[in-house]
């Protein structure tokens, strides 16, 4: 859109105006010196925007003066600007009657509506970011990429949420090798339009100044070449001194399946027969026992939560394993379904979701026959076999909630081929070195092994004091696949390169 009084184009409220004019909020004359700020972050995503170059409208005829609103402080994350609201009430119905959010709403009436909270404070839902992409102006932006650049600036690409096993789809967006913002991704099988906050907001991971970047041996930073000249000598040493077998190649449920399915063929290169996709006996046995369960007939995606007519939790905290599945089951409780919470975070689904919920004491409480599409959604880490399987008879799907992104790769790897975790091997006493790739290492695990290397992006004591450190990429820095809760299996692409911001 061509304004001839400015001789520029765009949305009245995205032009680039100069810092009096962004101030004022007046037109920019002709002989006002040229413009340096942004007036609006939105500008290049703003669909009123779009629909203001479609119609073709291009001079502001309105010489009155403007009702204007005071904006509101809303928390770390998002920024408020009333004065580009529409009214179309896409934020109320979302947070309200979508997410169940009780802290955010419309005030006022007719042309003195005003969308925010009864005083400042942030929003409480851990769904309010979503505020940002649902609406189609510039009324609520990502305040942690706030005027870093605008849509064609961004590096972006297809990508897999890390933080939990639910496999929400999620399109990262960089510039200058920094993640600046996470946008959801449309996927109607698993998350749906949204995303939780965590999956938006946490960039620590990637952006994380501890985050370590460079190789190390010994605690003292080294060059590539020399780390992987330690490494090799090393092993070598430790097997000579000790026997093969006597190095232990560890993954986790962090890592990729490309990553993942590379452990044993590196195993078997060194000669050695123990390599481990878990590192704790107790979440290994109940991920892998959770698998064994899982079929493609039983497992329930997000999208079968949502269609189910009675839900049971049990045994886990869902807003802290999957938010993104409390929500699931929000819209079946909007939809009719009866919720049963058994042995369940009952008062956080209660507050943060408004979800009326029933509690009881048993499975056998629960009158099963009497619905034709019951889900049953439980943690591994209490879960108890014995009991999803008296649920799975009755003719209840399950949805488990792993504890990390590729989980359920690496139990069924570790059924494939009979690994064992790294707390039993070491226990056996013959371990006398690891190569960990992205796992959690307990320090009181290794602390006694003479021989350490780990990879990974993440910093922890032991990346400092590991005999060989290699950094690695994280999620969006390279190009895997990862398989969710259900057994889904999703890709992940590039969306930067690695290296210092």
């Amino acid at each position: 859109m061509h304004d001839p009084g400015t001789g520029r184009h765009g949305c009245l409220h995205h032009r680039w105006r100069s810092g009096k004019d962004a101030a004022d909020g007046h037109r920019v004359a002709d002989d006002q010196p040229p413009p340096r700020l942004p007036v609006c972050d939105e500008g290049g995503e703003c669909l009123l925007q779009d629909y203001t170059i479609a119609g073709g409208h291009g001079i502001r005829r309105y010489r009155g003066k403007k009702r204007t609103f005071n904006n509101q402080f809303l928390g770390p994350y998002i920024e408020h600007e009333m004065n580009r609201c529409i009214e179309c009430y896409r934020c109320v119905r979302f947070y309200q009657d979508f997410a169940g959010g009780t802290d955010f709403g419309v005030m006022g009436s007719a042309g003195r509506a005003y969308f925010g909270r009864f005083r400042d404070g942030q929003l409480q839902s851990p769904f309010s970011g979503n505020l940002v992409d649902i609406c189609p102006t510039g009324v609520f932006t990502d305040k942690t990429a706030r005027f870093r650049a605008r849509y064609w600036d961004y590096d972006m690409a297809p990508s897999i949420c890390p933080h939990c096993s639910l496999g929400c789809n999620t399109i990262p967006a960089a510039r200058y090798r920094e993640l600046l913002k996470t946008m959801a991704r449309r996927n109607d099988a698993v998350n749906g339009w949204f995303i939780c906050d965590r999956g938006r907001f946490a960039k620590y991971p990637v952006n994380d100044p501890a985050r370590p970047r460079a190789p190390g041996i010994d605690g003292v930073e080294a060059s590539w070449d020399q780390a992987l000249d330690a490494l090799v000598q090393r092993l070598g040493e430790v097997t000579a001194l000790h026997g093969q077998g006597s190095i232990a190649v560890v993954g986790s449920p962090r890592l990729s399946l490309e990553g993942l399915v590379m452990l044993p063929l590196l195993a078997e290169t060194m000669g050695s027969g123990n390599f481990c996709f878990f590192t704790d006996k107790d979440e290994s046995d109940k991920a892998k026992a959770a698998v064994e369960k899982l079929t493609l007939a039983n497992s329930a995606s997000m999208a079968d939560v949502q269609t189910a007519d009675a839900v049971i939790v049990m045994a886990c905290d869902l807003l802290a394993e999957g938010a993104m599945m409390a929500l699931a089951v929000r819209q079946a409780w909007r939809n009719g379904a009866r919720v049963f919470l058994l042995k369940a975070n009952v008062g956080a689904l209660t507050a943060e979701v408004g979800i009326v919920a029933e509690a009881v004491d048993s499975l056998s409480a629960i009158p099963f026959a009497d619905f034709k599409r019951p889900v049953v959604i439980c943690g591994t880490a209490q879960a108890d076999t014995a009991t999803i399987e008296k649920a799975a008879d009755a003719g209840a799907k399950i949805s488990y909630l792993f504890s990390g992104a590729n989980a359920f790769a690496a139990a069924r790897l570790s059924l494939k081929h009979g690994a064992r975790d790294l707390q039993t091997v070491v226990a056996g006493g013959k371990i006398k070195g690891i190569i960990a790739f992205e796992a959690d290492l307990a320090a009181d695990l290794v602390e006694k092994l003479p021989f350490v290397a780990i990879a990974d992006y993440m910093p922890s004591d032991l990346t400092g004091k590991a005999s060989v450190f290699l950094p690695a990429t994280t999620t969006i820095e390279m190009d895997g696949t990862f398989i969710n809760n259900e057994g889904r299996a999703s890709a992940s692409k590039r969306s930067l390169n690695p290296g210092c911001p």
